[in-house]
């Protein structure tokens, strides 16, 4: 897999973090809460990999 293609990917990933900010808002997911946190906490540290790695797309959308 290319740079250019992981790129694309974690900013497809970025845009679906709203979604789950979202659904975490709902007050009707019950115990569905605690696996929408650790979604979101992963996400966070995949997107935080991702800069770590290449740090020069730190300030682009990705």
């Amino acid at each position: 897999m290319d740079k250019a293609t992981i790129k694309s990917k974690v900013a497809e990933i970025e845009t679906k973090r709203e979604l789950l900010v979202n659904l975490l808002e709902d007050p009707s997911i019950g115990t569905l809460r605690v696996d929408v946190d650790q979604a979101l906490e992963e996400l966070d540290e995949l997107v935080e990999e991702f800069h770590e790695t290449f740090p020069e797309e730190k300030n682009s959308n990705v």
